[in-house]
């Protein structure tokens, strides 16, 4: 209940009255929403490469799990998606979507059977067909999802052979991983309390050399093994600091070099692989819970976001950051009601960024709004927090995993476990919010005036 309503006696609305009145408001909000009922569960979703422009659509690479029961194996799925290009999908028609139906926006392209559950994928920046991947081992997997043949998923069938196998982590490394956006490094943290680095740009070139060839990597079974004999890479730095679990990590935008980490101890460290394997700077409070989730801005190398299981996204500048103590964020951003599980800037603007949480909520937010008299949504919503300026509601339990489309502004897919409300193993949801809740005020008027006008003309 939040504090202004518990002062008005009013109960929070339920998840399913939530749900009611977000979909009613769909096609006021949204440009374009595409509902994906999934088969089953997953923990990941991001954007791969476009493949195809069109006049009102481009096809782009989409990459998922499927955590299954057992009854067939887990799965790391390659999905082709049509994503409809800015004002071009009809208001009616967005808001016309059944539940337990799957999207013909998302058709899968790829099937690769993995070994053990995807708990978290991760494309390479420079070369969006490789990705990582994280399972309940020790080990990362690296996959050439071109190259990799189309597998059928069926109870018994041998597990696709990765086509990397990053060794290094002593314990096993479920979800903390992230690619380096300037070089091809591969970054990890683990039950091992431990930080790893590794450099996969020589394997890089040879996978891309191999495709060429009649050898493919990755065309093999594994025998029955968890995954075949192969290449390995050994870790080329080893970054102890962590007195818990590392839950996630993060390259600096503009340093193969620089990186930061958090974890189940409360810490946020900054690390510097050339000044050795100890921390630069360790922020002993950064929340006061578990921590989940870190971003570092790619347009701004001095903000770092942080999301907690305090329910809280913390954002920091690195510039006031020293070791010991209680962290100082330069703000701290209160829109959930549940633990935060991922947070991301946004490629297309600096100042935004979102943040999703086990409430259901994937809360856009702006922090140059904060403090501005002129803000719209502030005059609005005067209860909404500082900063918030969109909340997408679509999902009705934890949104466990959303990734900004770099090559679509303003697109996100986002997926959550809501698989008792659809009758299906979760959602999967793409979605864009209409222009004018972004774009500068003085613009939107001018465009309503003239709608106005029109509507007047046409009288």
């Amino acid at each position: 209940m939040t504090k202004e309503r518990a002062e008005q006696g009013e109960e929070e609305p339920s998840v399913d009255e939530r749900y009611t009145q977000w979909k009613s408001l769909v096609p006021v909000l949204y440009d374009w929403l595409a509902n994906h009922n999934l088969v089953w569960p997953s923990l990941s979703c991001r954007w791969g490469p476009q493949f195809e422009q069109a006049t009102y659509k481009n096809r782009q690479r989409l990459y998922l799990s499927e955590q299954t029961d057992g009854s067939v194996p887990n799965t790391l799925v390659i999905a082709n998606c049509e994503v409809v290009k800015p004002r071009v999908a009809a208001a009616q028609h967005i808001s016309q979507f059944n539940e337990e139906a799957r999207s013909p926006f998302v058709k899968k392209f790829k099937t690769i059977i993995h070994p053990g559950e995807v708990n978290r994928i991760r494309e390479l920046p420079q070369d969006s067909k490789i990705v990582a991947t994280h399972t309940d081992s020790p080990d990362v997997l690296i996959w050439d999802v071109e190259s990799q043949p189309n597998r059928h998923a069926t109870l018994g069938v041998n597990n696709s052979r990765p086509d990397l196998i990053l060794t290094g982590h002593q314990d096993n490394a479920e979800f903390a991983l992230a690619m380096c956006p300037s070089e091809p490094f591969v970054l990890s943290g683990g039950k091992d309390k431990l930080v790893v680095l590794w450099s996969i740009h020589d394997h890089v070139s040879t996978l891309a050399a191999d495709q060429g060839g009649t050898k493919v990597p990755g065309s093999g079974a594994s025998n029955g093994k968890p995954y075949a004999e192969g290449s390995t890479v050994q870790a080329r730095g080893i970054f102890q600091g962590h007195d818990d679990t590392v839950e996630d990590v993060q390259f600096c935008p503009s340093s193969a070099q620089e990186f930061c980490s958090v974890g189940d101890d409360s810490c946020l460290i900054l690390w510097d692989a050339r000044s050795g394997s100890s921390p630069v700077v360790k922020v002993e409070k950064a929340h006061n819970a578990d921590l989940h989730c870190v971003d570092w801005n790619p347009h701004d190398v001095n903000y770092i976001l942080t999301g907690s299981a305090d329910n809280s996204v913390h954002m920091f500048d690195r510039r006031n950051l020293t070791s010991g103590g209680v962290g100082s964020p330069i703000h701290v951003f209160k829109g959930h009601s549940a633990a935060v599980l991922c947070v991301q800037w946004s490629p297309d603007k600096s100042s935004v960024f979102g943040s999703s949480a086990e409430d259901g909520l994937l809360n856009i937010w702006d922090h140059e709004r904060i403090g501005r008299m002129e803000d719209s949504a502030a005059r609005s919503a005067p209860t909404s927090p500082p900063g918030l300026f969109f909340r997408h509601a679509g999902h009705r339990d934890k949104v466990v995993d959303f990734h900004w489309n770099a090559a679509d502004p303003w697109t996100i897919v986002s997926v959550s476990d809501d698989g008792e409300s659809t009758g299906g193993g979760g959602t999967l949801q793409i979605w864009r919010m209409i222009d004018l809740i972004y774009r500068p005020e003085d613009e939107v008027l001018d465009e309503l005036d003239k709608f106005k006008s029109h509507l007047l003309t046409c009288s």
